[in-house]
């Protein structure tokens, strides 16, 4: 799912709401989720999971095209871990599928 399928998704959910307002709210949420991860802060959501910032080490990497040896710097990378309720709630979904199969 897109951001703007998302959008779309609670506009035709909440037809009471201006589809620009809930873009605004939709944007914010991913807004502040990244100045929280820019800031090394961990994001939780309840029941969906969390979002942080590892650190990655420098390291000696590949170039896939030629096979030479490429120096990787070391970075920050954002990670999510699912909660246990949306693990639980896609593997639902898993079970189901497999049963119909």
């Amino acid at each position: 799912m897109t951001k703007s399928e998302l959008i779309a998704e609670l506009a035709s959910a909440n037809p009471h709401l201006r589809s620009g307002d809930i873009e605004l709210i939709v944007s914010t949420i991913f807004d502040e989720i990244s100045a929280a991860l820019a800031r090394n802060e961990r994001v939780e959501l309840r029941g969906f999971g969390a979002f942080t910032v590892k650190q990655r080490e420098a390291r000696v990497g590949r170039n896939p095209r030629t096979g030479e040896p490429v120096s990787v710097d070391e970075k920050m990378v954002p990670f999510f871990k699912a909660g246990k309720e949306l693990r639980e709630r896609v593997n639902i979904r898993a079970v189901r599928a497999a049963r119909r199969s």
